[in-house]
C-alpha cells in the first residue's frame, strides 16, 4: 500500500535528519517525549506510532510548518474531482431544462393572446 511506503520513507528521512545532527537515539527520544523503542518504530515508519510523535520530530527539524499544507483544501484532488462531477451534472440538468423551455416555445411565460 502506498501509505505504508510513504510512512517508511518519512521514517527514514527523520532517522537521517537525526543522524545528520549527530543526535543520539536516547536524546532525540527524550526531546520528542517518547521511549527509544517508539522512536525506533517511528524511524521505521510504523503506522501505529501516533501522528503527534511524527509531528514533534518534524518540529525538532523545523519542518512542522509544512503540516497544515498536507491537507489544505486546494490540494484535495478528490474533492475537486467530485465538485467537477457535480457541476457537470448540474449543467446537463440546466441544459435539459432550457431545452425543454425552448421546445415549449419560450421561457414558460404565456405569449400575448394565449391563455396561461
Amino acid at each position: 500500500m502506498a501509505v505504508l511506503a510513504h510512512l517508511r520513507e518519512l521514517g527514514e528521512n527523520l532517522s537521517l535528519a537525526r543522524k545528520r545532527r549527530q543526535e543520539p537515539l536516547k536524546s532525540w527520544a527524550r526531546r520528542i517525549g517518547v521511549s527509544e523503542p517508539t522512536l525506533m518504530r517511528m524511524e521505521k515508519g510504523d503506522p501505529t506510532v501516533s501522528m503527534a510523535v511524527y509531528a514533534t520530530a518534524l518540529w525538532l527539524m523545523g519542518r512542522d510548518a509544512a503540516l497544515p499544507d498536507l491537507a489544505a483544501p486546494e490540494h484535495d484532488r478528490g474533492a475537486l474531482a467530485q465538485a467537477v462531477r457535480v457541476a457537470r451534472q448540474r449543467a446537463v440538468k440546466r441544459r435539459t431544462t432550457i431545452d425543454e423551455r425552448l421546445a415549449a416555445g419560450s421561457d414558460g411565460q404565456a405569449k400575448p393572446g394565449e391563455d396561461a
